[in-house]
């Protein structure tokens, strides 16, 4: 069976990846049947241990009963209006209520939308160009988003480099400062004031937490050039805090971008901010020069957005985020302790539930410290966690927790982790 399934999906899909990114060996394609809480299940029946949770966005777990349900009961109800429901509004109030940027609100329908938007307003709001981002950062699948992702010629900052072809006019549009520096970010700001429109920025930078002071400066900086901050919460938001990193971190932004654990699952993106940004996008202003475009067939959609209202109930469960940082915490120090048993040097990063192995010998604070582990060794490392039944994204080294992880599902976990690391050595 799972050779007829690697057979039919390298037909049809570019590598056999049905949606980007794996990049596994033709060989070790499956196709996933089934999720329930943090385990997955192939099409021949062998089970994992899931630490990719849906690339983080099953925070509640796969089929969490309460998601479902709420599922089970819009669907005969309709799915999809394109217009305003009782779903998406009862949403957006909750959202307003839990983070303190979002004076108002539009719903997308994914986190790389919701980026966008995000740029796109700034861009309109100051009449300026140029977005700044952190190197290494991920904002989605636009242009900004893929643009000095993973850079390998370590260009003076502020130059862009290309991560993806198809992306002619970035040099016009972007600027790139490193992460956890903040007297470079601040020579870039007030060098281009002139031309900058906003700054776009993980609060997390992937895995890797900023130091003290650096989300406040950064904040400051932005206040000073009279350019909106930018949070990119598709992933932070609803995982570190229920206000998400704006909770966490004590920082406010201008504009905030959400997706991923919003949906418990399901597709959905939203971005919002201060109220005389977003209502750039307000209709009655067709026609002004000012005035931004947006409209998303799907954003808002009663099943999404009921999965959603769903997900935040349970997230909000008296207790969810102490577990939550308590297992994060542990799971990091019983990787450092495998790693130390194997006399084997190496970075393990995060915060709240999320973990990340990077084989370097110096501390990471940005990118290209990072970039200087042993990328070879941390590719056979997920390979062989994969090989072993643990469900992660070997093209990178970050590890999900989710509210359906225990620490017997961790005690699992490290087992295999400690045997592909035998190996990888």
């Amino acid at each position: 069976m799972t050779a007829d399934i690697q057979t039919r999906a390298l037909a049809v899909f570019p590598g056999g990846i049905a949606n980007g990114e794996f990049g596994l060996p033709e060989d070790a394609i499956v196709a996933i049947a089934r999720g329930q809480g943090a385990r997955l299940w192939d099409t021949a029946g062998k089970e994992y241990l899931d630490f990719s949770m849906g690339w983080g966005s099953a925070l509640v777990g796969h089929a969490c009963p309460d998601v479902v349900l709420a599922v089970q009961r819009q669907v005969p109800l309709g799915s999809n209006f394109a217009y305003l429901n009782t779903q998406s509004l009862a949403l957006a109030e909750e959202i307003q209520r839990a983070c303190p940027a979002a004076e108002r609100l539009r719903f997308c329908a994914s986190g790389t939308e919701a980026t966008m938007y995000c740029m796109r307003l700034a861009r309109a709001h100051t009449g300026r160009p140029k977005i700044l981002k952190f190197e290494g950062a991920y904002h989605g699948a636009n242009e900004a988003g893929v643009t000095s992702l993973f850079p390998r010629r370590n260009l003076d900052f502020p130059t862009p480099e290309r991560t993806s072809a198809g992306t002619p006019s970035i040099e016009g549009e972007l600027l790139v400062a490193p992460y956890n520096d903040l007297e470079i970010t601040a020579e870039i700001v007030r060098a281009r004031r002139s031309e900058l429109a906003g700054v776009i920025m993980e609060p997390l930078q992937r895995c890797t937490p900023p130091e003290p002071g650096f989300l406040e400066g950064v904040r400051r900086l932005c206040t000073e050039a009279g350019v909106p901050l930018i949070f990119d919460e598709v992933v932070t938001g609803f995982r570190l805090a229920y206000g998400g990193a704006q909770e966490y971190y004590g920082v406010i932004p201008d504009l905030v971008a959400y997706g991923k654990a919003l949906g418990g699952g399901y597709p959905i993106g939203a971005f919002g901010g201060r109220r005389e940004i977003m209502d750039l996008v307000d209709e009655s202003r067709i026609g002004d020069d000012g005035y931004v475009w947006m409209a998303s067939t799907l954003g808002g959609n009663p099943i999404s957005t009921a999965a959603a209202n769903a997900a935040l109930a349970v997230l909000k469960r008296p207790g969810t985020y102490e577990k939550l940082h308590a297992l994060g915490a542990s799971f990091r120090d019983a990787l450092r302790a495998a790693l130390r048993d194997r006399q084997m040097t190496a970075q393990v990063i995060g915060d709240g539930p999320l973990a990340q192995v990077v084989f370097a010998d110096r501390p990471v604070n940005n990118y290209r410290s990072s970039a200087r582990g042993d990328k070879v060794r941390a590719r056979k490392l997920m390979l062989g966690l994969f090989e072993r039944g643990v469900f992660v994204n070997p093209m990178g080294t970050k590890l999900y927790l989710s509210i359906a992880h225990d620490q017997a599902i961790c005690a699992e976990f490290l087992d295999r982790f400690d045997a592909a690391l035998g190996e990888s050595g």
